[in-house]
């Protein structure tokens, strides 16, 4: 099975450098025109699903119109306090000196916890791929998610930052079955 990890286009707290999990942005225009510009550029797909925001449901209805499923655990990350705000907004905030001097491994105040989000996303990912009778799934989700299922399933280990794209790019792998359940390869 092939499997396809997108990342949604840009929006416009991506632009401005904003942690945006929860809040329900849709893409900006800049966003809009990039993903239709490089839409025949995405691969071809049996199955597509998506996180429930805006900004990835916009962006597969652009690649793939409108047949595809949702998944509400896809979603990014709940940034709690951190959310719609920037490094600058951030930088005198004692919590998010915290949180950036623990590499990213603590919860975010108010918000969701380091292992909840990358479990929340792991267990729906194994949920779609065990269910799945395609050939192939393209996953239209956000950043974290993406690094969230990679660093769990790659078949090589890196630690979650390793895996950060941009918005608008994919990754594509196959799917090896293992001793241990499933692992991602590089196509």
């Amino acid at each position: 099975m092939r499997v396809i990890l997108i990342r949604h286009g840009k929006t416009k707290g991506n632009i401005e450098r904003r942690y945006i999990g929860s809040t329900n942005e849709g893409l900006s225009d800049e966003g809009i025109y990039e993903i239709q510009y490089f839409k025949s550029e995405y691969p071809k797909s049996e199955r597509i699903v998506s996180s429930p925001m805006r900004r990835c449901v916009e962006t597969a209805k652009i690649i793939y119109g409108d047949r595809f499923e949702i998944y509400d655990d896809l979603r990014e990350c709940d940034f709690g306090d951190f959310e719609n705000k920037n490094y600058e907004e951030l930088k005198n905030n004692g919590e998010y000196l915290k949180w950036l001097e623990s590499g990213g491994k603590i919860g975010f105040p108010g918000g969701e916890g380091y292992f909840e989000f990358r479990m929340r996303c792991v267990k729906c990912f194994e949920k779609i791929i065990f269910s799945n009778k395609a050939e192939s799934v393209a996953f239209v989700v956000h950043g974290g998610t993406i690094m969230a299922i990679l660093e769990k399933f790659y078949y090589e280990k890196k630690s979650f930052f390793d895996w950060k794209i941009e918005n608008g790019e994919y990754l594509e792998f196959e799917v090896l079955e293992n001793e241990a359940g499933v692992s991602l390869k590089d196509l």
